[in-house]
């Protein structure tokens, strides 16, 4: 990696892990607050890279990085030593056209689906858990039910409001894939049943290239159930890899322990293929930097994407106050993990559809692109000689 895309890569794991601060209200464009996983982030694009920066939590309000309306435009700027710094241009994402937009059963389409980064439609298909109901069981991070206390969304999107949303997302903002996450129900299937069902309906209405995202279902079936209903990537969270630290902040969750994972993962990896199924690691939750790093590698071995996020505090859950990671310590992560993603030639850009391909949460695609780089000098990517079974 060359001096120039270092420094880039750096300010923005800066950013993403001490977030920005907005000077004007026009500056609040597309953005996430609440719901399952990462939240309070904007989508902003710095030098042609576009990533969500935490702008609504409370740690961004004491970020050294803020955004001001100079004569160039928008500039990102650091105060530093009384002097303020002018560190790169930034422009940010207009609002969807979709966001105007009303389902047949009169839902307005911002409750069915929202856009991440530039090109991405999410939906929480179920915005209920059974971890999130029980205040001993509930994963510690997670503010699943916040958006749908706040009316901003709807406890079950249909299959029908989804595939209306998905066709208009593609013919008015020109949506290249979709997330479909859901909350965890009280059933064998850990939510895979209703992931199918919305998969059908959306791919009977637009040609677009989804991620499931749910729990290990018990019954490895559903793996090829899921992609015959048109699921082309899954996601399965780890979010926290230390045994002793997934009790204790996802108790819940951590019933399905590590072993159990790795098994689900290979049943579906020999499904969708290598690749095309990945995880979430949320680092700065307690993992060491190695213990992280150890269970990506097992993963990449399997054909699995580790994709590795700093976590975000989101306002209102017990872990509101928790200090994210610095960038010093996601850098000591993402460099060596994003090298043997390279060298293993399982790379974001691959995925079919989710979270891994649209990067907006990480920096960690641009370790692997600096090393696609013609003038750098670094080793060619290895084939893959693992197993997948």
């Amino acid at each position: 990696m060359n001096a120039s895309t270092e420094s880039q890569q750096h300010l923005l794991t800066e950013l993403q892990t001490r977030g920005l601060r907005l000077t004007h209200p026009d500056q609040r464009h597309v953005s996430r607050r609440g719901g399952a996983g990462p939240s309070d982030h904007q989508a902003v694009t710095i030098n042609g890279t576009t990533l969500m920066v935490p702008i609504y939590s409370e740690s961004a309000w004491e970020s050294p990085f803020a955004v001001a309306s100079l004569e160039q435009g928008e500039q990102i700027i650091r105060q530093q030593d009384g002097q303020q710094i002018t560190l790169a241009d930034v422009t940010f994402a207009s609002s969807p056209g979709i966001y105007s937009g009303v389902t047949a059963d009169g839902i307005p389409y911002s409750q069915i689906a929202t856009l991440h980064s530039r090109d991405v439609l999410a939906t929480t298909v179920l915005q209920t858990c059974i971890r999130y109901e029980s205040r001993r069981k509930a994963c510690k991070f997670c503010s699943i039910g916040q958006s749908l206390q706040a009316g901003r969304t709807i406890a079950h999107k249909t299959p029908q409001q989804l595939a209306e949303v998905a066709k208009a997302a593609v013919e008015l903002d020109g949506v290249k894939h979709m997330v479909m996450t859901t909350g965890t129900p009280a059933t064998a299937d850990r939510g895979a049943s209703v992931l199918c069902d919305s998969a059908r309906a959306i791919k009977a209405a637009v040609d677009l290239p989804i991620q499931g995202q749910c729990e290990p279902p018990d019954d490895p079936a559903w793996y090829q159930r899921m992609k015959d209903a048109g699921i082309d990537s899954l996601g399965m969270h780890l979010e926290v890899v230390t045994p002793e630290l997934r009790q204790r902040i996802m108790p819940g969750k951590a019933e399905i322990n590590l072993t159990q994972y790795m098994q689900a993962f290979k049943d579906a990896v020999a499904v969708f293929g290598r690749g095309q199924v990945s995880t979430y690691i949320l680092a700065g939750l307690g993992d060491s930097a190695n213990a992280i790093l150890d269970i990506s590698y097992r993963l990449i071995e399997i054909g699995v994407y580790p994709f590795v996020v700093p976590f975000v505090p989101i306002r209102g859950t017990p872990m509101e106050d928790h200090t994210p990671p610095s960038a010093e310590f996601m850098e000591s992560i993402l460099k060596p993990l994003g090298q043997r993603l390279y060298q293993s030639n399982l790379l974001a850009a691959d995925i079919k559809a989710g979270c891994g391909r649209c990067g907006a949460c990480s920096t960690l695609s641009g370790y692997e692109q600096a090393l696609l780089q013609p003038a750098t000098v670094a080793a060619q990517p290895l084939l893959f000689s693992g197993t997948c079974s």
